[in-house]
């Protein structure tokens, strides 16, 4: 009984049922300044469901502004061509944790670094409220694929935080019209 309780308290903290997300130690903004590659993602926004077979690895830039912010630019292949999309990520009292306004959802939702080793790979977490939370985990490469074990750490933070085996996606390059 005892290792049962300790299993289902361990597993709300790891789903984030009242657990705070903390976000990567002595987190360095410039380190992490520069190109990623969003190659995996879990969203469990029954909205997005329709749009999972079209989804592609997307570049983004992340570019650190002088007062603490960071615009972050995005490139997603679409059918008519190359989507670009700014954001702007407000710092937070806490270095790895940003906000911003999405003008989609007409929300402010908050960004966590997790985890990253800069040169490599990030775990960043995104959560907002609409009408109940959402929360979408993204996986970001310094390259288009990343070593199996990071795919498995990305895959294993999803499922841990609750989302199925299903909105766990990692999705295939979008070919030679990359953008």
């Amino acid at each position: 009984m005892k290792i049962a309780l300790v299993t289902i308290f361990l597993l709300m903290l790891l789903t984030g049922i009242n657990a705070r997300v903390q976000p990567q130690k002595n987190f360095d903004l410039q380190r992490f300044a520069g190109k990623w590659y969003r190659v995996g993602l879990a969203y469990d926004s029954p909205g997005f469901v329709p749009y999972r077979t079209r989804l592609t690895v997307s570049m983004g830039v992340v570019e650190p502004q002088e007062n603490g912010d960071v615009n972050m630019t995005m490139w997603s292949l679409k059918s008519s061509g190359c989507q670009r999309t700014v954001y702007v990520y407000e710092k937070t009292s806490v270095p790895g944790v940003f906000s911003y306004y999405s003008t989609r959802h007409r929300r402010v939702k908050d960004v966590t670094v997790v985890e990253t080793n800069y040169t490599e790979y990030a775990l960043v977490l995104k959560h907002q409220k609409i009408n109940k939370e959402f929360t979408q985990v993204s996986l970001y490469g310094r390259t288009k694929r990343l070593r199996a074990d990071v795919m498995e750490k990305f895959r294993a933070y999803a499922a841990a935080r609750g989302f199925s085996k299903e909105s766990i996606l990692t999705p295939p390059a979008a070919g030679k019209a990359d953008c």
